[in-house]
């Protein structure tokens, strides 16, 4: 891992992580306290040996056992529920701070400029919500309690095998110690299988998103045969680098269960000289024999552990990075607000570009006044849709202004600037809930009689109440509705909301003729009373306009009324006539 990325994890760590830190320090206090039996009783153990090999040339001390054995008991049982506390104080840790990253990302949604989903896959930032937050908190739910407690138990045991014999301690120790160190080694090479695996997890979901969305395209063109080939590919590619890093973090069990038992022996081995010269009793090495197994299982848990934290490494380093990415700007200090609006918009020497070495929108000026019908129209790449995102603050300028009765929008609010616009778009998009909650979406003290009238103005009223629950029926996959009924629907949505400005942004594209028409009728009652910024393709919907600009290369080549600009007989008048050549 590299130096930005380890930084930039400790980072999220210490940000995220901050608030659950005395828990994790009450965690290895009971751990400690739980761990101390374990470590106290090979000990006791090589006290009761003593006393039975005495016993063997003499009296067993039957009593002295009897509460040796007793001590025992209790330490047990009080280890027993130590341990059991801190597991359910790590359980409930990891799972608190996985439901406070699920949380941070679904604000974080939120704060996003739209250029960051311009420039990053859905199903990437969807595997970072689902994938990348599942494999963290199982992770983390697996590994960090045994890792506290392992930690404190191999620490203890070679305390204590210090203390009860430096040869024997030595001996164990470094029985071991190449193991481990083997171990740390493949630790550190199955890593960059685990980071790979999380992004071919992101591929994958992206794919099948794609996949399963445009699915009736895939159909239509005989595409699924490419498409199981490439999904193949990446689905190969995740079980290599899956399979890749389980074998090395697999290898670390065995091994170190190897390491165990080659302490035993040599523990054996070196104890047994011991005896024999009488420098250690045989109590002690019944005692070491044990604290070898204390002291190698921490050892396997713990490679065990970083392992599975290698995983919950990989996922947090995705879910940091998209945390720790840029947000939008902050505007509390922005008070600017239109108490009376008219719907008076100006664009001053507007230029925008995406990217910073290419300009789309070039030098842009136009006034639209209060309830004026304007129409964008222009070749496809002209800059329409853009400009309607930039009167939204989708998008920030890099030069000029843009003023909604005379107050420019940079200072004001982007939810200020956005609650003067109602929207309808080509794209048409209607929420898992029932048409009645659709219709008022976010709009409180919204009655059923508006709701009714805002219907029966666009012409959908009657085709609701032919629906089985009527208002009340939820719009899921057993309601089949036409483009045109959605679009119906939006445009009933936006007469309800009733804001003093409106966007539609090719509204009619998807439907046919006859569709059109109802939907023609429904948008004219709609801007009525209302400055409207209209963008579309087929230019017989906008005849009625008060103002066309016809844009292309993100600059207005011709302005006027539809007449007008027919009778210039330049370019709107090209691109009209072609659309009604024989």
């Amino acid at each position: 891992m590299t130096k930005n990325n380890s930084t930039s994890l400790l980072t999220g760590i210490q940000k995220y992580g901050h608030p659950y830190i005395k828990y994790l320090i009450l965690a290895a206090i009971f751990a400690l306290l739980g761990s101390s039996a374990t470590i106290i009783g090979p000990g006791q153990l090589s006290r009761i040996t003593n006393l039975v090999a005495k016993g063997l040339v003499g009296h067993i001390d039957l009593q002295q056992v009897w509460q040796i054995t007793i001590l025992l008991a209790v330490l047990y049982v009080i280890g027993a529920i130590l341990t059991y506390l801190q597991g359910f104080i790590v359980a409930t840790v990891t799972q608190r701070f996985t439901q406070k990253l699920r949380t941070n990302i679904g604000l974080k949604i939120n704060h996003l400029p739209l250029k960051y989903f311009d420039t990053h896959d859905e199903g990437d930032t969807l595997s970072r919500v689902t994938n990348d937050l599942d494999t963290l908190g199982q992770s983390l739910n697996q590994s960090l309690g045994t890792l506290i407690s392992s930690s404190i138990l191999l620490i203890g045991s070679i305390i204590m095998m210090t203390i009860t014999n430096v040869w024997l301690s030595l001996t164990a120790i470094f029985s071991v110690l190449a193991g481990f160190i083997l171990t740390m080694f493949l630790m550190a090479k199955s890593q960059k299988y685990f980071n790979t695996q999380q992004n071919r997890l992101a591929d994958i979901s992206g794919y099948l998103e794609e996949i399963y969305t445009g699915h009736e395209v895939v159909k239509a063109y005989n595409y699924l045969k490419t498409a199981t080939e490439k999904f193949n590919k990446i689905n190969n590619d995740l079980y290599n680098n899956v399979w890749k890093s389980q074998f090395l973090s697999g290898i670390m069990q065995p091994l170190m269960n190897f390491v165990g038992n080659f302490g035993y022996v040599a523990v054996t081995i070196v104890g047994s000289v011991l005896v024999l010269n009488n420098t250690i009793s045989i109590g002690t090495v019944v005692a070491f024999i044990i604290y070898v197994r204390i002291f190698t299982q921490p050892l396997s848990q713990i490679t065990q552990s970083f392992a599975s934290l290698q995983s919950a490494q990989a996922a947090m380093k995705r879910v940091f990075s998209f945390l720790n990415a840029d947000e939008v700007s902050d505007e509390t200090n922005k008070i600017a607000k239109i108490e009376k609006p008219k719907g008076d918009v100006v664009f001053n020497h507007v230029s925008f570009g995406y990217n910073s070495n290419q300009t789309i929108i070039k030098d842009f000026n136009v006034h639209v006044k209060p309830g004026q019908k304007v129409a964008i129209v222009g070749p496809t790449g002209s800059g329409k849709t853009t400009l309607v995102s930039l009167l939204m603050r989708f998008y920030e300028l890099h030069q000029g202004n843009i003023k909604i009765d005379g107050i420019d929008i940079q200072n004001m609010r982007r939810e200020e600037v956005r609650n003067q616009f109602d929207m309808v778009l080509q794209d048409t998009w209607l929420f898992a809930d029932t048409i009645k909650n659709n219709l008022k979406y976010n709009q409180k003290n919204v009655t059923d009689k508006q709701i009714e009238q805002a219907t029966k103005a666009v012409g959908i009223d009657h085709f609701i109440h032919t629906l089985p629950e009527g208002y009340d029926t939820v719009l899921d996959d057993s309601v089949s509705l036409s483009a045109g009924q959605k679009q119906l629907l939006t445009i009933a949505r936006a007469l309800i909301r009733n804001k003093p400005m409106l966007i539609l942004d090719e509204a009619t594209s998807s439907v046919d003729t006859r569709t059109e028409e109802k939907i023609q009728k429904a948008m004219d009652i709609l801007t009525a009373n209302r400055t409207s910024f209209i963008i579309a393709h087929r230019l017989s919907t906008i005849k009625n306009a008060d103002l066309i600009l016809v844009v292309k290369d993100g600059q207005i080549i011709e302005q006027g009324t539809h007449d007008k600009l027919i009778e210039a007989n330049g370019f709107y008048s090209e691109l009209y006539n072609s659309q009604f050549e024989a």
